[in-house]
């Protein structure tokens, strides 16, 4: 757990308890945090004038089924100021729900909302946390490893689709007031 680059030394210094793991290799930089304090490094990571990780790049998840905690959580981070990237993971169990960061990155209200979807994991204080890919009444996470192959999905009502104008070769005329499709 030595670190070898400055913001994983400045990440040492500054979240003691809150680091367990960093590493970096060829400029590849990883630290892994307490799922308690994530929200903390993620917003130092950010604020901090001397690192400026102001992009979230990406939030995705990584499933071990036999490993406990199971899920590592992995927010790709990148620096425009100083073109720097790192990678920040957590480690959660199932059932067990990580802070949301969408009050950091407006972007990372899609793409936990996708984390939610394909594997279950909850977001603490998301302010709208429900199925992005799926539909509503699609059973299990997809992307888990346990998820079964053949899985079937229960069947939904067919849902009539509004009228695309564009598409429509009438979309130029004006809807008339028996039309079903307007009321």
């Amino acid at each position: 757990m030595t670190p070898t680059s400055p913001v994983l030394t400045m990440l040492q210094e500054r979240f003691r308890g809150a680091i367990v793991e960093t590493h970096a290799f060829r400029g590849d930089e990883t630290v892994v945090v307490r799922k308690e304090r994530l929200h903390a490094v993620l917003q130092f990571l950010r604020d901090d004038p001397r690192l400026r990780f102001h992009f979230l790049m990406d939030l995705t998840a990584v499933d071990w089924p036999e490993r406990r905690p199971r899920f590592d959580v992995v927010y790709h981070l990148y620096s425009l100021a100083y073109n720097r990237r790192l990678r920040v993971k957590t480690q959660v169990d199932d059932g067990e729900a990580v802070d949301s960061v969408t009050d950091l990155w407006k972007v990372a209200n899609w793409l936990e909302r996708e984390v939610f979807d394909m594997f279950g994991i909850r977001f603490r204080h998301h302010p709208d946390l429900r199925r992005i890919l799926m539909y509503d009444e699609f059973q299990g996470h997809p992307l888990r490893k346990d998820y079964p192959l053949r899985g079937e999905q229960p069947l939904v009502p067919y849902r009539i689709q509004p009228r695309d104008p564009w598409r429509d070769p009438d979309r130029w005329k004006p809807p008339s007031e028996s039309d079903p499709e307007t009321t």
